[in-house]
């Protein structure tokens, strides 16, 4: 299925973004949002389309273990996979980010994740759960994704997170190795709010509900891609 940008002589010039389509996510809003942004989008789980695009976003509203099923059933696991082997950019949002982490927690439940990062998602610790709002970020020198919007809020409903973030640089140096850029967030506890990685970035927060900011992080990534 397309959702195309409606501008036939702007496409060409557009980066081809493909929203993953494996029945979790709050899908029509991200495609309008990256639409808006200048991006040509397609919903789909075609897994040729989305590992030839320009960027794939991988949504994910409610548990790891669902998402991580349904993005079994459609082969997402290897998209990601092959996409990320070749340097292609991949975008998480929400359980979409948490699933790039190598195991979920869930009512006693573990679950395996896709493994691009160590890390274990479990149960935030704070008064009130789910963390449901805006808030602010602690984001790292050197950010793309935030570069302009330091000082600005994005929109969270989550009731878990990855609470340590343990890829660091290597201590002897003995490799070449970029870590990741970690921006942070506060709720009860720190937890980590979105990660740049090459080519994979993911924000625990809902760029596409988070007004002009959300906006302006989605049109960085997007401008990436070109």
């Amino acid at each position: 299925m397309r959702e195309g940008a409606g501008y036939p002589d702007a496409v060409s010039s557009q980066p081809r973004v493909v929203v993953l389509d494996y029945g979790f996510g709050n899908v029509r809003s991200a495609v309008r949002a990256l639409q808006r942004v200048g991006a040509q989008v397609e919903l789909t789980a075609d897994k040729h389309a989305a590992t030839e695009a320009d960027g794939l976003v991988v949504p994910g509203v409610g548990a790891f273990a669902a998402v991580m099923g349904g993005l079994r059933a459609v082969g997402g696991d290897q998209v990601v996979d092959r996409r990320l082997a070749g340097g292609r950019p991949v975008l998480g949002i929400c359980v979409g980010m948490q699933v790039m982490f190598a195991e979920g927690v869930e009512h006693g439940e573990h679950t395996d994740g896709l493994g691009e990062w160590p890390g274990v998602v479990d149960r935030l610790e704070a008064d009130v759960v789910p963390h449901m709002g805006w808030a602010t970020v602690a984001a790292p020198a050197g950010t793309t994704l935030f570069r302009g919007l330091e000082d600005e809020r994005f929109y969270f409903v989550h009731s878990y997170a990855a609470r340590s973030f343990p890829l660091t640089d290597d201590p002897d140096g003995a490799t070449p190795f970029t870590a990741p850029l970690v921006t942070w967030a506060t709720h009860g506890d720190r937890f980590v709010a979105a990660v740049e990685n090459g080519p994979l970035a993911a924000t625990q927060f809902h760029p596409e509900k988070s007004g002009d900011a959300g906006a302006q992080l989605l049109t960085h990534w997007v401008d990436s891609l070109r």
